[in-house]
């Protein structure tokens, strides 16, 4: 079957990717930045990439005519302003052009929505939903709440706040109850809804059999890992506050906090499992579920993260437009030096950020993301989804990945901290000699006067990172490490 997969950067498009392949199809990937899309070298035969946006109805003319079915895996958790009647757009272009098309199916992932006053993000799941359901195909909805699994926004704000605060206050809104699943069911009932004609033009809802509220979910996870926690739920936090809590003791970015807040306030809860019939389907439990994802993120195995998504910064960028580091009008800081061991330089540089810090003055660095996080930006909670490998597209502490090749010995990162300006850090091997360049685009007099404050601090950061990328110690015995 030849499928077009929308989404198929985002958190459930990178890991039913290679299950579509497994199974035999031939999966057309829409993305809107090639260069961000960087498909396993295994599944590139039984894969061709399109670029779409679904805001520009001339770019879904790239979809080819002879399409069996469709996955929709395309939404937002922004908070911009008119996010909603984009999103509702974007299913309309979709729709319109999918129905100039001989498909034969749709799968559209949403949200549950089984209350009468819905949050502004399950709101907009449903005017998508809506929209899509008047195409001149089959149409299948599956409605899932909460999602864990390594990587994913809900599991890993759950882990923060485990994992730092042995004693909560928090929002009333915890008791909220929910039905979680698996991310590994999630993927098993969009493949199997596939040509299912029992699921065509019906919508259902996906979830384990335990319904837990959020205060239970935090409890199971502390007690998996081995954590006393105390949990108090007070009624004085505005939503405001809660979001606020949320972006100040977890990683997620403000926009996020919010969505997912308003969200939280509503129950999600199956109305049924009538499709774990239809699709003979016994979901694991949540137990079972947060097994899967600590030991996926214990063993470095996290296939996909909310963090790679754009949403985690609240900007969008085109990674085409920034991958060519402008030379004019510019402030840079260019150093280099020879390093002694091309293998050691580049395991080091692909290793930089997250848990293994940025290797020199990395309290400097943490000043810096805690100033960021106080005027609104990602500051350096986000770390890295994989403490080995980047690619471009990923989430780098409060940078971008603009371009990753170890065999040519360059990383181009992007920043998106809050600046008065837009700045590129750039590693580049050439021969025996490591470069390393900041380069800083000022906006106004602000980014003049911003570039001379910090500019003291880089002698300091720069240099001295130069030197533990380029050069190995030497252990007591002689050998390097």
């Amino acid at each position: 079957m030849k499928i077009l997969l929308t989404g198929a950067t985002g958190y459930i498009g990178k890991r039913i990717l290679p299950v579509l392949v497994q199974e035999g199809h031939h999966v057309v990937c829409c993305v809107r930045d090639t260069n961000r899309f960087r498909p396993p070298a295994s599944l590139k035969s039984n894969i061709s990439v399109i670029e779409v946006d679904l805001l520009d109805a001339s770019s879904l003319e790239n979809i080819p005519a002879d399409i069996d079915m469709a996955f929709y895996l395309v939404h937002s958790m922004s908070t911009s302003k008119d996010y909603q009647s984009l999103e509702e757009q974007c299913a309309i272009n979709f729709r319109e052009a999918l129905n100039q098309r001989s498909v034969e199916q749709v799968i559209y992932l949403s949200g549950i929505v089984n209350e009468d006053e819905l949050s502004e993000h399950l709101s907009s799941r449903k005017t998508v939903e809506d929209e899509l359901a008047k195409g001149n195909y089959n149409f299948t909805c599956l409605r899932a709440g909460i999602i864990i699994g390594s990587g994913s926004a809900s599991f890993e704000i759950m882990r923060d706040l485990v994992e730092k605060l042995p004693v909560m206050i928090t929002p009333k809104w915890l008791l909220t109850k929910c039905q979680p699943i698996g991310v590994s069911d999630v993927i098993l009932f969009l493949t199997r809804s596939i040509g299912k004609v029992e699921t065509y033009n019906n919508n259902f809802d996906i979830g384990c059999d335990q319904v837990l509220t959020y205060k239970e979910m935090l409890l199971g996870l502390a007690k998996m890992r081995n954590l006393k926690r105390r949990i108090w739920t007070v009624p004085v936090m505005t939503p405001r506050l809660s979001s606020y809590w949320l972006y100040f003791v977890t990683s997620t970015s403000y926009k996020l906090a919010k969505s997912l807040v308003d969200s939280m306030k509503v129950e999600v809860t199956c109305r049924n499992a009538d499709l774990n019939k239809i699709l003979s389907i016994d979901p694991i439990s949540y137990e079972e579920a947060l097994s899967k994802a600590l030991t996926k993120i214990e063993n470095n195995e996290i296939v996909s993260s909310w963090k790679d998504a754009y949403s985690s910064s609240g900007i969008e960028l085109n990674i085409s437009e920034f991958i060519n580091v402008p030379q004019y009008g510019c402030f840079k800081d260019h150093r280099s030096r020879k390093f002694t061991n091309r293998s050691y330089s580049i395991n080091k540089i692909w290793g930089i950020g997250g848990k293994n810090g940025w290797y020199y003055g990395t309290w400097l660095w943490r000043i810096r993301g805690f100033m960021d996080k106080l005027v609104g930006g990602v500051g350096l909670r986000r770390g890295r989804t994989n403490q080995t490998t980047i690619s471009a597209g990923d989430a780098l502490d409060f940078w971008r990945v603009l371009y990753a090749n170890k065999e040519e010995g360059r990383l181009l990162l992007f920043a998106e901290m809050k600046l008065p300006g837009e700045a590129w850090l750039e590693f580049k091997m050439k021969e025996d000699v490591l470069e390393q360049t900041a380069t800083f685009r000022p906006r106004g007099l602000w980014g003049r006067l911003y570039w001379y404050s910090v500019y003291p601090f880089h002698g300091l950061i720069f240099s001295g990172l130069l030197k533990r990328l380029s050069q190995e110690k030497k252990s007591t015995n002689g050998k390097s490490n």
